[in-house]
């Protein structure tokens, strides 16, 4: 069976801290590497796990900076890099994503991010993408916002992406082998609706969904990751952990 391998590139909540970049995850399989948002600060550590040149596609949550931002450096890297130009990279997100990325880049009009990415947009159900078999599904967050389930040689992953308490969520993740949960909101303040999970809720959703193993991410950091960590063993029962710059799980 080929194996399914997801490494944890950055997973600091909302802004990079000082351990770790923000919202990115390197997918593998059968060489093919897809990575699953690229948030600010992390197209740095990316390097140290795949290649600029070795990206094969690039997949984006939503449209928040901590998850998408990296996405210019990466135009600079593919563009002005030795080598000369690339080919255009896929680059799967929601609606406008080419467009709102390039508001935050000026001057680039002609061809601008289109000469450098092949934007797809997202929209509810299967996306296939190299060899693998990707579900996303919208979920409570104030921006479109798509959760992403990723299946390989019968295993899966699913990544909730930035969401509040969701149903969708909990249907995109059941059954999963490896849940990547944000848990951004301590349990003890007065949280907007429809923004973030708590860790506890991160476990509710993980223990409604059946999965077998939890991985919590996007803690902000300024918010201590063990309350989380905590929070979540209160509501799941499985295995649990927390994400970390560098870890990696073969699924």
């Amino acid at each position: 069976m080929s194996c399914l391998t997801l490494t944890v590139i950055g997973c600091s909540g909302s802004v990079p801290g000082p351990q770790s970049a923000a919202s990115c995850y390197l997918v593998e399989a059968d060489g093919f590497r897809l990575v699953m948002d690229l948030g600010s600060g992390a197209i740095g550590p990316l390097q140290r796990h795949c290649a600029i040149a070795e990206i094969d596609a690039v997949l984006l949550s939503h449209l928040h900076p901590d998850h998408c931002i990296d996405v210019l450096p990466l135009y600079v890297a593919r563009t002005y890099g030795p080598g000369g130009k690339r080919p255009r990279l896929p680059v799967y997100g929601p609606a406008g994503a080419g467009a709102d990325l390039a508001r935050a880049y000026p001057g680039r009009d002609d061809p601008g991010l289109g000469g450098a990415f092949e934007f797809a947009e997202l929209s509810p159900g299967r996306v296939p993408i190299g060899p693998l078999a990707v579900t996303v599904a919208r979920v409570a967050h104030p921006v479109p916002t798509w959760a992403i389930r990723i299946e390989h040689g019968g295993r899966s992953v699913v990544y909730s992406a930035d969401s509040g308490p969701c149903d969708a969520l909990v249907e995109l993740a059941r059954g999963a082998d490896l849940f990547l949960c944000e848990a951004s909101y301590v349990e003890d303040e007065s949280n907007p609706p429809d923004l973030h999970l708590t860790g506890a809720e991160a476990g509710e959703h993980a223990a409604k969904a059946g999965v077998r193993r939890l991985v919590l991410t996007h803690i902000p950091p300024w918010y201590d990751p063990t309350q989380a960590l905590t929070a979540a063993g209160r509501t799941f029962d499985g295995p649990i952990e927390l994400a970390r710059p560098g870890s990696s799980y073969q699924v």
